[in-house]
């Protein structure tokens, strides 16, 4: 589990809820009215501008902010090394078995078409096709939940001005004006906390995801190819340590 996201939620909303206490009611931001608006809003708008089977589908990707990524760009060099020095020493052929005890299929399918002979040329665009409708399915659910933090202030905003509605509209009984103004500010409230809490942080987070896998992607085309070309393993893993930051390339590796 990645600690930080729920360390996160947990700190944000004991702040959040502690900071309302100590002058106030914490059953004074609890309204029925405004819980109906924003998050009615959001749900009725979701389910306009996706069919409800992606909408259901791009909620369930906010679980993946609690789950620590389990791709690390700078464990392939290593392991791209011993298959640069295993094709060294026996063939390409040698990298079929290899590849079928591997649960990475991307790599998997490299090795599977350099073992078959494909041009490399051919090898690139097949895994840099792959590499990009990955991005594409990737980004499209980033979206959603950049569309969501845009609608949450947008029906914050449309719950206040309900809100000033009905007050100035009971301005003749004084004794309204109190759960109607209530109704105008905290509809704001929901609707920035839905934005700034939950589905930015939560976008930012998936693309964070998306870049690291796409960086080991990107290594492992650029890897294979290498050792299709047989290159010198030691140049192998010199060229992949590029695509990291120098605070994250291995110091050494195996010969």
């Amino acid at each position: 589990m990645d600690k930080g996201a729920p360390i996160g939620f947990v700190l944000g909303t004991v702040l959040v809820v502690y900071s309302i206490m100590i002058d106030g009611d914490i059953r004074g931001f609890i309204n029925v009215p405004s819980i109906l608006i924003v998050f009615g809003g959001i749900i009725a708008a979701l389910l306009i501008s996706f069919p409800i089977n992606k909408v259901i589908e791009n909620a369930k990707v906010f679980n993946l902010i609690f789950k620590e990524s389990t791709i690390k760009p700078e464990l392939l060099i290593g392991q791209i090394g011993e298959l640069a020095q295993a094709a060294r020493r026996e063939g390409l052929l040698v990298l079929e078995e290899k590849a079928r005890e591997m649960d990475d299929a991307f790599m998997q399918k490299g090795i599977m078409l350099m073992v078959d002979g494909t041009d490399p040329e051919l090898i690139r665009d097949i895994l840099e096709t792959e590499l990009g409708f990955m991005e594409e399915r990737h980004k499209e659910k980033q979206g959603f939940w950049d569309f969501v933090a845009e609608l949450g202030p947008a029906w914050g905003m449309i719950g206040t001005l309900i809100g000033l509605v009905n007050m100035l509209a009971a301005l003749s009984d004084p004794t309204t004006l109190g759960p109607k103004m209530a109704v105008a500010l905290i509809t704001t409230f929901y609707g920035s906390m839905i934005a700034n809490f939950v589905a930015t942080p939560a976008s930012t987070k998936l693309k964070g995801k998306t870049a690291i896998e796409v960086v080991a992607k990107q290594m492992i085309i650029e890897g294979l190819l290498s050792i299709q070309a047989g290159e010198n393993p030691r140049v192998i893993e010199e060229k992949l340590k590029s695509f990291l930051a120098p605070n994250k390339r291995p110091v050494e590796t195996e010969a």
